[in-house]
């Protein structure tokens, strides 16, 4: 299948513009936006939307799903694409995801973290890996309260292949971005407080947080890592 032009120009300029805001962003916040990674999020829109995407110089993509993500990987294998994979991954698919994502932004367990390091390393692979910090107690999501990220970050130290990065978060839902602010604000002090206490600055470098609402605000609060479908995509249809 090969995508009409009106859909390729419309995401190559969704793209432009996101990359707009995501400079404009930096420079508010003192930054360069150099030091932000933009992940585009292309669950349930079609591998056409990938290529898309990168003929527009787009190269990180996430996936919430390890089949999905799986499927995608495959059929763009001769791009030189980074999967993240930034929903919940079960510990029984921990072995086909630890060697076939490039990031894992939900570890939310130690016994998930050694699962993927094992997989990693049985594959020689290396993927970076990042702590899923819950801290609104949402009982609908996944991740860890903020006392138990550090349990999690110095079980790091310990794996072989797997490389630990930093915090993810995904807050509450609101169109407000300003509801959000504060729980941005929040896995940054407490990625700053970790590393005063024993935690190497290097395992926390990351924070991946905000989305296609409120990045512009995660940028201002810290985030290295935004993780934008919508702006980029399009709206999604919901699959029957």
């Amino acid at each position: 299948m090969v995508h009409g032009s009106e859909v390729v120009n419309q995401i190559a300029s969704n793209l432009a513009t996101v990359r707009e805001r995501i400079a404009a962003a930096a420079r508010a916040a003192g930054r360069s936006s150099d030091s932000i990674r933009l992940v585009a999020v292309s669950k349930t829109f079609p591998v056409e939307d990938v290529r898309a995407a990168y003929e527009a110089g787009q190269r990180d993509f996430g996936e919430n799903k390890v089949q999905e993500g799986l499927q995608k990987i495959d059929r763009t294998a001769e791009l030189e694409i980074r999967w993240h994979l930034i929903g919940h991954l079960q510990s029984n698919k921990a072995r086909k995801a630890g060697p076939a994502f490039a990031s894992i932004h939900s570890i939310d367990s130690i016994d998930l973290l050694r699962r993927v390091d094992a997989a990693a390393a049985d594959a020689g692979a290396a993927p970076e890996v990042l702590i899923q910090v819950d801290l609104a107690g949402e009982s609908t999501k996944h991740g860890i309260a903020a006392g138990e990220v550090a349990a999690i970050a110095r079980a790091g130290r310990e794996c072989r292949a797997a490389r630990l990065s930093g915090l993810m978060l995904l807050p509450p839902w609101s169109e407000d971005p300003e509801v959000t602010r504060p729980y941005f604000r929040r896995l940054c002090e407490l990625r700053d407080r970790l590393v005063t206490e024993d935690i190497e600055a290097s395992h926390l470098r990351e924070l991946s947080m905000g989305m296609s609402h409120d990045y512009e605000v995660a940028i201002q609060e810290g985030a290295t890592i935004v993780r934008v479908g919508t702006a980029i995509f399009g709206k999604r249809t919901v699959r029957t």
